[in-house]
């Protein structure tokens, strides 16, 4: 920091302070300058003067390069110590030397740093010296190491190439051990799979086989299916079968490869999902399974024809678990519910629907599905809802034989749920042996739902096996979890069919007990049947199965018991048969009665091969004209009672195809006078054919005959085949009442007057309630009485009295509010146990077909024949009571003349026909 301005600033000080005298002192000793010998003025003695010598220092010119270059290595011990005194000074420190003057602090700061240096220098110059040894000693030592190194790296090198050898054999010697382990690993794996799945081999290489037939007839199959699918749903099995018959000989015909047999069943059906249709209450039957099929298949929403609410029982039990929702079009929130159904993915079962549907339903239908804010969404109404992919929606109409638009139908798909004979057969079998046999039948049950989950099972299992290894990459036998997996899916697949042949060896046994119950419901499905084509009669008749269930479950409880199972089952037949045709003959006119009995007879006997459908057809119809006689007419004055019409019928009849018909017409040509007292005669239906034909000639043939000759007298001789087949008690007069009826009501249950011109059903209802001690309000529906009616029937159903609603067929706008009030309002628990709906109506379209069908209805109308007249007079009131009765002093006299009274308005009643 020292500069040649401060060297001048101290040479130019005349007297210097103390400070800068004592630097510039200890500098001087520093170099080795000698003081100069002065007289003390003070002391008058010779002292040392470096004042003089510094000033001589000071002026050499390269006094700084002396400083800088001095050699601080070679200091000499008595500067040192001369300089000694002055470092120790406490006015020598730096800091005060500066406050006197800066450039003797440079030279104070640099006599200390060389005394300081050479401090250290003694210190540090002994083990510099001791360093130049230890490296020259190290060197040495050095070059010895790397000699020795060298011979080690020479070893090393020898050691590593032989410790490679060493791993190289350890790791030939372990892949050779990994290799052997393997290889037991594998045969033991081998013989694992081969015990596993080798008895698979023949089955799966006969599914192969299978499959690659089914592969080349795909495209015929799939194209049939998708027609079954789109067009077939609304029609019979018959009609159905006659069409797929007709389309795979077309697709034969345009070279379209495609099954022979064609069944939907084989082509799209799932077998597990099929036995649990059947759980969830779908019948067994092909055609019920064909349209199961094609509600889960088919891409359209399905719209079931389903009178007897088949299809509405089976989508309530399958879809239950999923949350499923039950709507009307008429409940007043349900298009709210959809939309929830709609965004949350329940399902949806709109059922009752008509013949047309609400047009909000239009985007539903056509699935008109749009992306918004990377949603699928739909837009129902005036709203728009995310739409959920697991949304399903299932329509079902009650109705028998709707007329959709053709708009309608290539909207949704339409399905025929009608029950078929095998169907029906098979369930009224379940409840018989249910209720005769519990034990079968609940043994039936369980074997059913195990069987269903077994198969469930197995298919599963497969599936898993066949996934393992179609998945596994390479030798299968080298992936263990694979092997594993096929060896636990085998051995519980062993364990499930074995379990499963045990069951279906149970189940045949049971099922072969459980046969000699079908008789009966065979029988019984041919009742039903009967049941369900009066329909086409009057509108009125309309009957449900439930209601038929109900009859066929009271006739197995009230029929005669017996432990002989032939003798029970014909009892029960003719126990059943009976009282189903007083319940629905009371819901008859008296002019449709016989035709029932009639309808109940020819099918039996069609049944029991006693009666030909083609003798019936005729009977029906009298066959049809085709041109000239086949049997010249005969000619003659005995032969003019035979008119064209005659003789054409006689001629159709001989051409019935069984033998002993073809004589017919020549035997009448040829014996004309025989054959006219059968014309002539008051009661032809009771006359006995001339011979041959009297003994050859079954009852029903004896009909067929009458038909060609006295066609006036078919109700009397139809009324004695009805007698000889079923039994008197079928044509005999059922008197009115209103008790039977009502016994077999609850308060839940609708009773229904069907009216006929001239009756009314009012006073012997009245005069019943108040034989109960019961009160009833009635009401006449018309313009404006909708209203009323739903109040008495609210008051009704609250405090237990009967309502009655006349003419429901003036009441048209209010029948659906009806139909809805019996339906919601009408429920066990929620109405007054003494509580009746009495409802009448003339026959009409417009009538509800739920109340219709699950309501009890009544004819009353004017009896037909004096039998039946005479009886409706006595058990008519007052005369049917005791005490009117025997209440007369001249009892003889009385009763001859009430009986002459009463047998006299009889005749009047008959003679009305007559004008």
């Amino acid at each position: 920091t020292l500069t040649k301005n401060d060297i001048t600033e101290v040479k130019g000080m005349k007297s210097p302070p103390a400070g800068v005298k004592l630097v510039l002192e200890a500098v001087c000793i520093m170099k080795g300058i000698k003081p100069v010998r002065i007289k003390d003025p003070t002391s008058g003695r010779m002292v040392d003067d470096y004042w003089e010598a510094s000033k001589k220092m000071l002026m050499e010119d390269d006094f700084l390069n002396g400083l800088r270059n001095f050699d601080k290595d070679h200091i000499l011990a008595d500067t040192i110590r001369k300089i000694k005194p002055y470092i120790d000074n406490p006015e020598f420190k730096p800091e005060k030397i500066l406050q006197v003057s800066k450039a003797a602090y440079g030279l104070c700061s640099w006599v200390r740093a060389m005394e300081a240096y050479d401090r250290v220098i003694k210190v540090v110059e002994p083990k510099r010296a001791k360093l130049k040894e230890a490296e020259v000693e190290l060197e040495t030592v050095m070059m010895a190491l790397r000699g020795k190194q060298a011979e080690l790296k020479e070893v090393m090198d020898k050691l590593a190439a032989l410790d490679a050898d060493l791993q190289d054999k350890k790791r030939r010697k372990e892949k050779l051990e990994r290799d052997v382990h393997m290889c037991t690993v594998k045969l033991d794996r081998a013989e694992k799979l081969i015990a596993g799945l080798g008895g698979e081999k023949a089955r799966w290489t006969a599914a192969a086989h299978n499959l690659g037939e089914q592969y080349i007839r795909l495209t015929g199959d799939v194209l049939v299916a998708a027609g079954q699918i789109a067009y077939l749903g609304p029609f019979t099995a018959i009609y159905r079968q006659q069409s797929l018959l007709a389309w795979v000989a077309a697709c034969q015909e345009k070279g379209v490869p495609c099954g022979e047999r064609f069944k939907l069943e084989a082509v799209l059906g799932d077998p597990v999902k099929i036995r649990s249709w059947a759980i969830f209450g779908l019948p067994k039957d092909d055609f019920s399974t064909e349209n199961g099929i094609c509600v889960d298949q088919g891409r359209r929403w399905p719209l079931m024809i389903d009178p007897q609410g088949l299809a509405n029982k089976w989508v309530r039990n399958m879809a239950k678990a999923k949350g499923l929702q039950v709507l009307k079009l008429t409940d007043g929130n349900y298009m709210r519910i959809l939309e929830n159904c709609v965004q949350f993915g329940k399902p949806v079962l709109l059922e009752n629907v008509g013949e047309s549907l609400d047009a909000s339903l239009e985007p539903l239908l056509q699935k008109q599905t749009f992306k918004q804010g990377g949603s699928m969404c739909i837009k129902l109404g005036d709203s728009t809802v995310e739409y959920s992919e697991d949304f399903k929606l299932y329509m079902t109409t009650k109705l028998r034989n709707p007329h959709y638009t053709p708009e309608l139908c290539t909207k949704v798909n339409l399905l025929n749920f009608m029950t078929t004979p095998e169907g029906l057969t098979d369930q009224l079998l379940g409840i018989v042996v249910a209720k005769e046999r519990p034990d079968l039948e609940e043994e039936k049950n369980k074997l059913i739902v195990l069987g269903a989950e077994n198969k469930k099972k197995l298919k599963e299992i497969e599936d898993e096996i066949l996934r393992v290894l179609s998945s596994s990459e390479g030798n299968i036998l080298e992936d263990e979890e694979a092997v594993n997996i096929l060896q636990s899916s085998k051995i519980l697949s062993d364990d499930i069919s074995e379990k499963q042949k045990v069951a279906d060896e149970t189940e045949s046994k049971i099922d072969v007990a459980r046969a000699g119950y079908k008789p009966v419901a065979h029988h019984s499905s041919l009742l039903y049947f009967c049941m369900t084509d009066l329909a086409n009669i009057d509108p009125m008749y309309q009957y449900s199965l439930r209601w038929f269930v109900d009859l066929f479950i009271r006739a197995i409880r009230d029929s005669q018991p017996s432990d002989e199972l032939e003798l029970r089952l014909h009892l029960l037949n003719n126990h059943f048969t009976f009282f189903l045709f007083q319940n629905v003959s009371r819901s008859l006119f008296e002019k449709d009665k016989l035709l029932f009995g009639f309808m109940l007879a020819s099918k039996l006997e069609l049944d029991a091969q006693r009666m030909s459908s083609e003798e019936l057809r005729f009977l029906l119809t009298g066959g049809v004209a085709m041109g000239e006689f086949s049997t010249p007419k005969p000619t003659g004055p005995s032969t003019d009672w035979i008119s064209d019409k005659i003789w054409g019928e006689v001629c159709r009849a001989s051409d019935l195809s069984k033998v002993r018909w073809r004589e017919l017409a020549r035997h009448i040509a040829a014996n004309p006078k025989v054959w006219r007292r059968l014309y002539d005669s008051l009661e032809p239906h009771a006359e006995p054919l001339p011979d041959p034909w009297s003994k050859t000639l079954d009852v029903f043939e004896r009909i067929v005959v009458l038909r060609t000759i006295r066609p006036d007298k078919i109700l009397p001789a139809l009324t004695a085949f009805v007698s000889h087949a079923l039994g008197n008690r079928f044509v005999e007069p059922t008197p009115f009442s209103i008790e039977p009826s009502f016994n077999d009501s609850n308060s839940v249950t609708p009773l229904v007057f069907v009216l006929s011109p001239g009756s009314d059903p009012m006073t012997p209802l009245l005069k019943f309630a108040d034989d109960r001690g019961l009160r009833v309000e009635s009401v006449s529906l018309g313009q404006g009485q909708g209203p009323v009616a739903q109040k008495w029937i609210d008051l009704g159903a609250a405090e237990g009295f009967w309502v009655v609603l006349q003419n429901c067929h003036l009441a048209k706008s209010f029948l659906p509010t009806l139909e809805l009030v019996v339906e919601q309002q009408l429920v066990e628990g929620k109405v007054h146990k003494d509580f009746r709906l009495w409802l009448t109506s003339y026959p009409s379209p417009i009538f509800p077909i739920t109340i219709l069908e699950n309501g009890i209805k009544m004819t009353n109308e004017a009896p037909k024949g004096l039998r039946a007249g005479l009886l409706r007079t006595y058990f008519s009131d007052p005369i049917s009571s005791p005490d009117f009765f025997n209440g007369c002093v001249k009892d003889d006299a009385f009763r001859k003349l009430l009986f002459g009274l009463a047998f006299f308005h009889s005749i009047v009643q008959e003679r009305r026909k007559f004008g």
